[in-house]
């Protein structure tokens, strides 16, 4: 079982692995969007937002539900957020480090 987690989450975090899919997550979070409301706010080509929408689509971490000729696409599960929240907070600790380390650079 260890195992089987362990490799869950080496996959979800490689999911994870690429800014424009960050993006992606952080726009649904705000709410249910199709690929042309990424693509503009975005402001990428359709075949990049779409490819990055098929590897979140693949490791289940967003759905689209189909309307007409449109797929809006949705997170799957509200944790995403509290996930990329934590994320933040870990940056804004990494660039607190780094002032600090730099202030005291300056005081020697």
């Amino acid at each position: 079982m260890n195992l089987e987690l362990q490799q869950f989450k080496a996959d979800f975090f490689k999911a994870l692995g690429h800014p424009l899919r960050i993006r992606i997550l952080e726009l649904l979070s705000e709410g249910d969007k199709n690929v042309n409301e990424l693509q503009t706010l975005i402001g990428s080509e359709g075949s990049a937002v779409s490819q990055q929408l098929a590897v979140l689509r693949s490791k289940n971490i967003v759905y689209g539900t189909k309307d007409g000729n449109k797929v809006t696409y949705s997170l799957r599960d509200p944790m995403i957020i509290e996930l990329l929240s934590v994320a933040r907070q870990i940056f804004n600790n990494h660039l607190i480090d780094a002032i600090s380390m730099l202030d005291r650079f300056n005081e020697d």
